[in-house]
């Protein structure tokens, strides 16, 4: 657990420093005051009306609402897992609020439907199948093991012993993964959205990525 948390924090470390080396400075885009001009309600309620309708949610509605459930439990549920909380407690006096049991079953269970569904979509949408490669299929995976693993160890499924510890063993796997495949989008995602913030409001013009 110690190299799996060492090697998630040092690879995470490393990849927002590459990440900034990456850009490069450039000049910033000048524009006189008297070219900016504030939107009317109506122009601001067109551009709202247009921003949904080109958006994710807007396209594709079903996939935009599971991928947000998803990746929101993703997060939800080995936080506020119960046994997870004790651990953390016994190991470091720590631990965060727990929701019962048979909550977390439900949100595990609707986790791998998630992932069930992410997986259909890959093997049914032709120009998802056209991009997908096995990478894809086994980032899912290494997603999904340790809510498998975990909701087969509460329920005690087949040897107790070798389930926990495939359960452990996937969740490190999927800690040093975060770093060096596509599931570090769950966290690169919000360095990605403070920068584009950045770029079209205080800081606009600053960097630009190279790639």
């Amino acid at each position: 657990m110690w190299i799996a948390a060492i090697v998630f924090v040092v690879g995470i470390g490393y990849r927002v420093v590459q990440l900034f080396l990456l850009t490069k400075k450039k000049d910033k885009a000048y524009c006189p005051k008297n070219a900016i001009r504030e939107d009317s309600p109506e122009e601001r309620k067109l551009r709202a009306i247009i921003f949904l309708q080109n958006s994710l949610l807007g396209q594709h509605p079903v996939m935009a609402i599971v991928s947000f459930v998803f990746h929101v439990l993703l997060f939800a549920v080995p936080v506020l897992t119960l046994a997870h909380n004790l651990l953390l407690r016994e190991s470091w006096g720590i631990g965060f609020f727990s929701l019962p049991d048979g909550v977390i079953d439900i949100m595990t269970v609707i986790v791998l439907l998630g992932a069930l569904f992410f997986f259909m979509r890959r093997l049914v949408v032709p120009r998802v199948r056209a991009i997908s490669t096995l990478n894809d299929h086994l980032v899912l995976f290494i997603t999904a093991a340790p809510f498998l693993t975990g909701l087969m160890a509460y329920h005690q499924w087949m040897d107790y012993g070798t389930i926990v510890t495939l359960h452990i063993l996937s969740g490190e796997l999927m800690l040093i993964a975060i770093p060096f495949t596509k599931v570090g989008h769950m966290v690169f995602f919000f360095f990605a959205r403070a920068f584009l913030g950045s770029e079209f409001s205080l800081r606009r013009g600053s960097r630009e990525w190279s790639i």
